[in-house]
């Protein structure tokens, strides 16, 4: 009952786009998108990305991508994963969410604006928010087809505070 009712306000989303050619970083991104995909954030409760997707291995099917360690681009499990993270950073923060912990990466990454990215790491950096609302919000992630999108919904009872982000 409480997931029929959060599925009608979307309340904040964001769209990245990502080169499908580069079938590992893809299917990398797809695996962490799905991870999060109908995530329920329940009122007060804080979502961490790390505690949600786990630890990005190749028993989970995580596939060698490049990554930035220490501003330089190099090859690591699960690379390409941190654009979901942004994408998720992106919409919560639109939404009004409260960000708790979000780092920048060491270099510029294309997919979202300077400064608006969210890097994630299993034994670094986490990427987390807290739902300061009174209603549940549902997350909403797709990838496929090079776009990478999360659309966060609640009820009609919430009263949102959107922000404005580029």
């Amino acid at each position: 009952e409480t997931l029929a009712n959060i599925r009608t306000k979307l309340i904040g989303h964001y769209v990245t786009y990502f080169n499908s050619r580069n079938k590992e970083r893809s299917h990398n991104i797809e695996l962490a998108t799905a991870a999060i995909n109908n995530g329920v954030v329940f009122p007060g409760e804080v979502f961490s990305f790390n505690q949600t997707v786990g630890m990005r291995t190749k028993e989970k099917g995580y596939l060698p991508a490049p990554i930035i360690v220490r501003g330089e681009l190099s090859e690591g499990i699960g690379g390409g994963i941190c654009q979901v993270s942004s994408t998720l950073y992106n919409a919560a923060d639109r939404s009004g969410l409260e960000i708790l912990k979000r780092y920048s990466h060491s270099k510029r990454v294309p997919y979202v604006p300077p400064g608006r990215d969210a890097t994630v790491s299993w034994y670094g950096p986490d990427f987390t928010f807290r739902n300061k609302y009174n209603q549940p919000v549902l997350i909403r992630a797709d990838a496929k087809n090079g776009i990478m999108s999360v659309m966060l919904f609640s009820s009609d009872d919430i009263n949102v505070e959107p922000r404005k982000v580029p």
